[in-house]
């Protein structure tokens, strides 16, 4: 065994934290009592949204664990596995409670506490540390603790180390890469502190963790490239339309950057696309069955350290997290979406990979059709955007010549060239290479860790940008869930298809029922 399987030293146990104090019937409170249902029904529609932590036996586990169901006496819930292991559990082994997708709350919430998570997930903590985290935030590092700690139960670093012992569980036990590079790539700053959380999560070395799960595929070095290629099984919630969101995607896609692979039997979407360690190219197929959903993900990427970033990405891109099946049950209860969300269940929203690269989407797609956007997009990529020499295993599949050819271009790129390349009216090229010379500059920031109501104020006070655009870019890069463009053409085209206002102060109107989804409400009319 190598020095890496077995820790030098196993920390001491720790001491789990007893039941919080409560009154004799825990049953009484609302909230305890509605989880402790869904735990008992072992619901799985539930799992990912909060974890149970047992005190008699030290674990926690997924709503749905088949285990013996606890006494509510000896049961706490948690919103993340950070606050069990702060509590002194650890995971459990039956039913590997963060192997299920992630909780819809930071989707849904557009608070300090879910924006954090946000950039949490996408690395921030190990890329800036705390300081920079809070820096995105617009908070101080104290404030941010506080808030995080009473919101969630667990700090900033606790959250981003539960992360990190998460990506490194889905890489030991999906994948052959090496346990030292599995260290490194979830995010860990040496092997000592990777030993001593995986043995403090799970209760296992990384070699037995690993062991007790063998289904993984080969993980090797990309040849002439330094780059690792590998392939991982994504999980969904339930329901899931993989093959909607993947005709979203490669309608508008750019030549040389995105191209749809496999066929109609089984559709797939992949690209390349800048991580901040450098390039990736990943293809992503919908797979699973109806009950267990999941996307095969396999990319090649030019440093490993960038794939927990990847792994986040991909699942906003394709809305992994969404609580679909309370979504279509709201959607479902006005009889003109009806017919739609029985025909299409597990609609999702197409995300982002790259924030910027939205910004320019919107800009250019704005009042045009995606033909015509799709044919700038990729005039624009060809002329300014940096090559790319990655190809993925199996590349021949890819519907559109063998690999990729070019990342899509940063906004420096467009800000220096963009005036000779782009093409139609004036003011509106001046929009596109005014947003990329602010975020050039840093002076126009477009992420993850934004609130809805910043980003489209910051947004709006562009030339050349309107509610449209801006509510466009917040429904691709945060995942908005009640954003309803009724500025758009196709949108009002299907609305009055299936019988609804077209007219947009009307159909804004009319859409107020489908509060807090409508967003989602919006993708079923573009379906129609």
């Amino acid at each position: 065994m190598s020095t890496i399987e077995k820790p030098a030293s196993h920390p001491a146990p720790r001491r789990v934290a007893a039941p919080r104090a409560r009154s004799a019937d825990p049953l009484g409170d609302p909230v305890f009592a509605e989880r402790y249902r869904a735990m008992s029904a072992r619901d799985a529609r539930f799992d990912g949204q909060f974890v149970t932590g047992v005190h008699t036996t030290g674990i926690y586990c997924r709503p749905s664990c088949p285990a013996v169901t606890p006494k509510p006496g000896n049961v706490s819930f948690y919103l993340t596995a950070a606050a069990a292991h702060e509590a002194g559990l650890r995971a459990c082994k039956r039913c590997l409670p963060d192997a299920v997708p992630g909780s819809p709350e930071w989707n849904i919430r557009d608070d300090l506490a879910a924006r954090a998570m946000r950039l949490i997930a996408d690395g921030t903590v190990e890329r800036e540390g705390v300081p920079g985290l809070a820096r995105r935030l617009g908070y101080t590092t104290r404030h941010l603790t506080r808030v995080l700690t009473a919101e969630l139960g667990a700090g900033p670093l606790a959250l981003a180390r539960a992360h990190r012992a998460q990506t490194a569980r889905l890489l030991l036990t999906g994948s052959d890469l090496p346990i030292t590079d599995v260290a490194f790539a979830a995010g860990f700053r040496s092997v000592r502190q990777f030993n001593e959380t995986i043995a403090e999560v799970y209760r296992l070395t990384p070699g037995a963790l690993r062991a007790s799960a063998r289904r993984g595929t080969a993980v090797a070095p990309h040849p002439g490239q330094g780059a690792v290629s590998i392939s991982l099984r994504l999980p969904a919630r339930p329901p899931f339309d993989g093959a909607s969101l993947i005709a979203f995607l490669t309608a508008r896609a750019i030549d040389g950057v995105e191209a749809a692979t496999g066929g109609d039997d089984a559709p797939g979407y992949a690209r390349a696309l800048r991580l901040p360690h450098g390039p990736a190219v990943v293809r992503l197929t919908p797979t699973g069955s109806p009950e267990a959903p999941a996307v095969q993900c396999d990319a090649a990427l030019a440093d490993v350290a960038d794939l927990a970033p990847l792994v986040a990405r991909v699942r906003r891109l394709l809305d992994l997290d969404a609580d679909a099946a309370a979504i279509d049950a709201a959607l479902a209860s006005d009889p003109a979406l009806a017919p739609s969300v029985a025909a299409t269940p597990g609609l999702r929203l197409p995300g982002a990979v790259d924030a910027e690269e939205i910004v320019f989407r919107a800009l250019i797609g704005q009042q045009v059709s995606v033909a015509a956007a799709r044919t700038a997009l990729t005039r624009l990529t060809e002329a300014l955007g940096e090559p790319v020499a990655l190809t993925l295993p199996g590349a021949p599949a890819l519907g559109a010549g063998s690999g990729f050819t070019r990342l899509f271009p940063t906004p420096s790129a467009i800000a220096e060239g963009g005036r000779e390349v782009l093409r139609g009216p004036a003011r509106r090229i001046d929009a596109i290479v005014g947003a990329a010379e602010k975020l050039a500059d840093g002076s126009l920031r477009i992420d993850v860790g934004e609130s809805r109501e910043d980003l489209e104020a910051r947004l709006l006070a562009l030339p050349g940008v309107g509610p449209w655009t801006a509510g466009y870019i917040a429904l691709r890069v945060l995942g908005s869930p009640d954003v309803l463009l009724t500025g758009d053409l196709a949108l009002r085209q299907g609305a009055e298809r299936l019988g609804l206002p077209s007219e947009p102060r009307a159909l804004e109107a009319y859409g107020a029922r489908w509060a807090p989804w409508r967003s989602y409400a919006g993708m079923h009319l573009w379906r129609a």
